[in-house]
C-alpha cells in the first residue's frame, strides 16, 4: 500500500480533487464581495458620502473594469438611485451574497463528505482484502479483535480527511488570504499587525501540537491492545473460570486502563493549554484593531467605514486560521494513524490477487491429476520439523488412511494439501504444477477439507453449510419489468468506490458443485449428508425445540395442527394413550401448572409473566371472585409450609432444590420470614405484596410432581371457571399479552413440539419424552414433514463460531459441509475427535459409501484417530517423529510387524 496518505488520496481522487478546487476557488469571488459590500454601505447609504445633495444620484452595480491597451472598459453602467434605494439595494445584495456563500459551502462540504466517505470505503475493502490474502502463519500472531478495530475505528479519521486534503487548506487558506488582502487594502498598519499576529499563531501553534501527536499515538496503541485484551478474555471465559484467575483479569484490565487513562489525561492538559494560547492570541488583535484603528480613524487617517470593514472582516479571519492550524495537525495526525495501519498491514508472502480472481467456472479436470508431496518440509514458529523430507505421490481415485500419534506428521500433511500451512521446503504438487501456484477457485472446489477445529460464521445452520458451494454470483437478482434493480445504486457506488461490482443479493449457491439442479434437489442433497454424520436427528430436535412464525413456512400450521390428531392416534396403536394429558378448554390438566390452567394460554411479553402476573388488577380481580383467592392463598401458604420443613436444612446444591419449580434455595429465608410475620393471621391481614408472595408458589405446582395433596375436585372446578371468565372479559390492552390454547390454531409463542403435543407427558411415565420426541420423529417421516421440519431445523441461529451448537456437533457439521460438493479429493483431518470410536467407525464408513455413490471416485486421505479403521482405505501411509516410515495395503503393513501393527495393538 502506498505509504504517503496524501499521495495516495490524490492518486484515487485526482479528478474529484481537481473539480472541488476550481469550486472552492469561484467562491472566492463572492466571498470577497461579502467583506468589501458593509464598507460601500456604511460610507455610502448610510453616512451619506455620494448623497449630500438632496436628490443625489449614484450609480447601482456598476461594472467597469481596466485593460492592457483598451483602458477602462464598461461592462454594465449601472441603475442610478438614490439614498434610500441605494441602501435597500445594497443590502438586498449582501443577502444574496450570503446566500450564494451559504450555497457554495453546502456544495463544498456535501461533495467532500462523499468524497471522503468513498475513500474510507475504498481503503476498509483494501484493508480487507490484503486479510484475505495474507499466508496462513500470519494468523497465528493476529488479535482479531486488534485487526477488526484498526478496520473499523482507526481508519474512520481517515475519510473525514481525505475530503478535506486539499480542499480545506486551499478553501480556509483562501478565506484568510481574502479577509488578509482586504484589510491590507483598507490599512497598511492594521494589516502589518494582523500578518505578524497570524504569523506568531503558526509558528507556536503548531509545534506546541507535536505532543500531542505523540500522546495520540500512544493512545490508539493502548486502545487497541485493551481491544485485543477484552477478545481474549471473551475466548478464554472457560480457563479463566477453571483455575479462578479472573482477579488476575481485572487486575491486568485496570492496569491497561491506568495507562489509557494517564496518556488522554496529558492529551486533555496539553490540548486546552493550546487552545489558551491559540485563544490568546486570536483576541488580542481585536483589541489592537479598536486601539491602534481608533487612534487613526481620530487622526483621520482612516475613516469609520474602513474600520467596520477591517473589523468585521477580522470577524471572517480567526476562524479559517484556527481551522487550518487544526487541518495541519489532523494532516499529521491521520498520517501517524494511517502509517501504524498500513505497517501492520505489510506482511510478507501476500498471495497473489491473481490467485483469488472471480471465477465462476473452473476447468472440470484441473484437480484430477495425482497430489505429491516432493522433498516436502514443514515446519512450526519455533523451527521444529514436522515433517521432514517427505516424499509421497496419491492418485486419483485412491482412499489413503493416514496413521500416526498425534504431533508425529499426520495433520500437517492434511493442512498442507489443503493449503492451511506453507512448506518451509519442497512442495506439495498438484500434477506438475506447485499446488500453491494454482487458483484457489481450482483448489477450493477440487479439495473438500476438514479438521477437527470447526469454525463457522454466525448465521443459520443452512447458511454455514452452503458457505462451501458459494463461489461466485451466478444468478443476478431479480428485476423490474423496466430492467431495474433497486441494487444497481449500490453496486454503482461500490465501483465509485473502488469495490468490486459483486451483488450479495444474487444467488452464489454453485448447485451443480453439489450435484444438484436447484434449491429443492439441494436440500434432498443436504438431508443425505447430515444423515451420513448421523446429525439428521438432532437438526429435527432443533427444529422442534425452535419457536418459529408460522407465516415464514406456509401451511406448517394447517399441518401441526393436523398432527396432534394423528399422534394421539399413534399413542394410542402403541397403548400409551396416557401419555400425553391434552388441554381441553373445559377441564383441568392434571399434568400443567396451576398458572397454565388459570390462564390457559401462553404469555406473550412480561404483562402476564412469572411474578408480574400477580400484579395485574385484572388477574387479581377474576381470581377474587368466588373466594378462589383466598384458596390460592392457603394453598401456597401450605406449599411454603412444606417446603421449609422439608429443605430449609438442606444445602443450596442439594439435588432436591431441582425438583422444585416454584421456589429456590435463595427463597427459602424470604419465606420463612414471611411465615413468621404473618403465622396464623391468614388472607385478611396480609397485604398485597405478601398475598402475591404466598400466591405466586401455588402457581408452579402441579400435584402428580410434587404430590402435597392441594388440589380438590371443588378447587380444580373454581380454577376453570376463572379461566373462562378470564378469557371472556379480557380487556383489550392484554388481547397482545396471552396467547390463548386453541386445539384449532397453531400458537406462534410456544415451541413446534408444544404445539404438536398440546398438552404436558404424564408423569407416570420416566421415559416420557424420549417416547414422545421418537413417536413425532416418526409421524413425521410417516406424514411426509420430514424435509419441512428438517428445513426449520436448518434456520437454527448457531451464534459466534457457532458455539450454540455442542462440540460434537460442530464437529459433524464440519465433515458435512466438507462432504456436501462434488470434489476431486476429499482430505478429512481428525474430523470426529469428539466421538468415540464405535461412532466415528459408523460415520466413516456412511461417509465412504456417501462418497463412493453413483460411481464417483474421488481421492481420499482420511488422517484416522484410530489404526483400526484403516481397514476401510486402500492404502495406508504411517507417519512417525516427522517422516513417513510406511506405505502399503492394511494386511501388508500388518504382516510386516512395524510400527503400524504396534500402533494397532496400543
Amino acid at each position: 500500500m502506498e505509504r504517503n496518505l496524501s499521495k495516495y488520496i490524490w492518486t484515487h481522487t485526482r479528478p474529484q480533487q481537481v473539480w472541488v478546487l476550481m469550486i472552492v476557488l469561484l467562491s472566492m469571488v463572492p466571498y470577497f464581495l461579502a467583506l468589501d459590500l458593509p464598507k460601500r454601505i456604511v460610507n455610502g447609504p448610510i453616512t451619506g458620502g455620494g448623497f449630500e445633495q438632496v436628490g443625489a444620484l449614484q450609480p447601482f452595480m456598476d461594472l467597469r473594469i481596466n485593460l492592457p491597451f483598451l483602458g477602462e472598459v464598461t461592462l454594465f453602467p449601472g441603475i442610478d438611485l438614490e439614498r434610500m434605494p441605494m441602501l435597500f439595494a445594497l443590502s438586498g445584495v449582501f443577502l444574496g451574497l450570503v446566500i450564494i456563500n451559504g450555497l457554495f459551502k453546502l456544495y463544498i462540504n456535501t461533495y467532500k463528505g462523499r468524497l471522503g466517505e468513498r475513500l474510507l470505503r475504498r481503503i476498509r475493502f483494501e484493508l480487507v482484502d490484503r486479510i484475505l490474502r495474507f499466508p496462513p502463519e500470519t494468523f497465528k500472531r493476529l488479535k482479531g479483535a486488534e485487526v477488526s478495530s484498526m478496520v473499523k475505528d482507526e481508519v474512520e479519521p481517515l475519510g473525514g480527511f481525505s475530503g478535506d486534503a486539499f480542499v480545506t487548506p486551499v478553501l480556509l487558506g483562501g478565506q484568510a488570504l481574502t479577509a488578509l488582502t482586504f484589510i491590507f487594502l483598507q490599512s497598511l498598519w492594521l494589516g502589518l499587525i494582523t500578518a505578524t499576529l497570524v504569523a506568531v499563531q503558526f509558528t507556536i501553534i503548531p509545534r506546541m501540537r507535536r505532543r500531542l501527536l505523540v500522546l495520540g499515538r500512544e493512545r490508539q496503541l493502548t486502545a487497541r491492545q485493551l481491544a485485543g485484551r477484552v477478545s481474549e478474555i471473551v475466548e478464554g471465559i472457560g480457563t479463566i473460570h477453571a483455575y479462578d484467575t479472573s482477579n488476575v483479569e481485572r487486575a491486568d484490565v485496570a492496569t491497561r486502563l491506568g495507562t489509557i487513562f494517564k496518556i488522554r489525561f496529558d492529551i486533555y492538559q496539553w490540548k486546552f493549554l493550546v487552545k489558551f494560547i491559540n485563544n490568546f492570541l486570536s483576541q488580542v488583535t481585536p483589541f489592537l484593531f479598536y486601539s491602534v484603528g481608533g487612534y487613526l480613524a481620530l487622526n483621520g487617517r482612516l475613516d469609520i467605514g474602513q474600520l467596520v470593514a477591517v473589523i468585521g472582516a477580522y470577524k471572517d479571519l480567526p476562524g479559517p486560521l484556527k481551522d487550518l492550524i487544526d487541518w495541519d495537525q489532523n494532516r499529521q495526525d491521520v498520517q501517524v494513524k494511517y502509517t501504524q495501519v498500513v505497517n501492520q498491514f505489510a506482511v510478507d508472502g501476500l498471495l497473489d490477487p491473481k490467485l483469488q480472481t472471480l471465477t465462476e467456472a473452473v476447468d472440470p479436470a484441473a484437480l484430477q491429476v495425482p497430489l505429491a508431496a516432493v522433498n516436502l518440509r514443514i515446519a512450526d514458529d519455533s523451527g521444529a520439523a514436522q515433517i521432514e523430507r517427505l516424499n509421497l505421490r496419491i492418485n486419483p481415485g485412491e482412499a489413503v488412511a493416514v496413521v500416526g500419534e498425534a504431533g508425529h506428521g499426520a495433520e500437517a500433511l492434511a493442512e498442507a494439501i489443503a493449503r492451511l500451512v506453507w512448506p518451509k521446503g519442497g512442495r506439495v504438487a498438484a500434477g506438475d504444477t506447485d499446488i500453491l501456484a494454482l487458483p484457489e477457485a481450482v483448489t477450493g472446489r477440487g479439495i473438500s477439507y476438514a479438521g477437527s477445529d470447526a469454525w463457522f460464521f454466525s448465521g443459520s445452520l443452512r447458511e454455514n453449510l452452503v458457505y462451501r458451494l458459494k463461489h461466485a454470483p451466478l444468478r443476478p437478482p431479480e428485476r423490474d419489468p423496466e430492467g431495474k434493480s433497486r441494487r444497481d445504486w449500490y453496486i454503482a457506488e461500490a465501483m465509485r468506490a473502488g469495490n468490486p461490482d459483486y451483488d450479495m443479493e444474487s444467488d452464489w449457491i454453485d448447485y451443480a458443485a453439489a450435484g444438484v439442479d436447484g434449491p429443492k434437489d439441494l436440500h434432498a442433497r443436504i438431508s443425505e449428508v447430515l444423515e451420513a454424520v448421523q446429525l439428521d436427528k438432532d437438526i429435527i430436535d432443533l427444529a422442534l425445540r425452535s419457536t418459529v412464525d408460522p407465516a415464514q413456512y406456509h401451511g406448517l400450521a394447517a399441518d401441526v395442527v393436523a398432527l396432534r390428531t394423528a399422534l394421539r392416534e399413534e399413542l394410542a396403536a402403541r397403548g400409551l394413550r396416557d401419555l400425553i394429558v391434552p388441554f381441553q378448554p373445559g377441564s383441568y390438566n392434571a399434568e400443567a401448572t396451576v398458572g397454565e390452567n388459570l390462564l390457559f394460554g401462553t404469555a406473550v411479553g412480561p404483562t402476564l409473566q412469572n411474578a408480574n402476573i400477580g400484579a395485574n388488577a385484572y388477574f387479581r380481580s377474576v381470581v377474587q371472585r368466588d373466594g378462589l383467592a383466598e384458596d390460592l392463598f392457603a394453598m401456597g401458604y401450605e406449599i411454603a409450609q412444606t417446603a421449609i420443613e422439608l429443605f430449609a436444612d438442606l444445602p443450596a446444591d442439594h439435588p432436591f432444590f431441582q425438583q422444585l419449580t416454584f421456589m429456590t434455595a435463595d427463597d427459602i429465608p424470604t419465606y420463612q420470614a414471611l411465615l413468621q410475620k404473618l403465622q396464623a393471621n391468614g388472607f385478611e391481614t396480609a397485604t398485597d405484596v405478601q398475598r402475591n408472595l404466598i400466591i405466586r408458589l401455588s402457581f408452579a405446582y402441579v400435584e402428580p410432581r410434587h404430590r402435597f395433596g392441594l388440589l380438590t375436585d371443588e378447587l380444580r372446578a373454581k380454577i376453570v371457571t376463572a379461566r373462562q371468565q378470564f378469557h371472556e372479559f379480557l380487556p383489550p390492552e392484554l388481547h397482545d399479552a396471552i396467547e390463548q390454547y386453541d386445539p384449532e390454531r397453531y400458537s406462534a409463542s410456544a415451541n413446534l413440539l408444544d404445539n404438536v403435543l398440546f398438552g404436558r407427558i404424564g408423569m407416570k411415565h420416566s421415559d416420557g419424552a424420549e417416547r414422545v420426541q421418537a413417536a413425532v420423529r416418526d409421524l413425521l417421516v410417516t406424514q411426509g414433514l420430514t424435509e419441512r421440519v428438517c428445513g426449520i431445523g436448518l434456520d437454527f441461529q448457531m451464534g459466534t463460531g457457532g458455539k450454540r451448537l455442542t462440540p460434537v456437533q460442530r464437529q459433524k457439521l464440519n465433515l458435512a459441509r466438507g462432504l456436501l460438493a462434488h470434489s476431486d479429493w476429499y482430505v478429512f483431518n481428525r474430523p470426529l475427535q469428539g466421538l468415540d470410536q464405535r461412532v466415528q467407525d459408523q460415520i466413516l464408513q456412511n461417509c465412504l459409501a456417501l462418497l463412493r455413490a453413483d460411481g464417483r471416485q474421488p481421492g481420499i486421505i482420511w488422517v484416522l484417530a484410530h489404526p483400526g479403521q484403516a481397514e476401510h482405505f486402500d492404502r495406508v501411509v504411517v507417519f512417525k517423529d516427522a517422516a513417513m516410515v510406511e506405505d502399503g495395503t492394511r494386511d501388508a503393513l500388518l504382516e510386516q510387524d512395524g510400527v503400524f501393527k504396534q500402533l494397532q495393538r496400543a
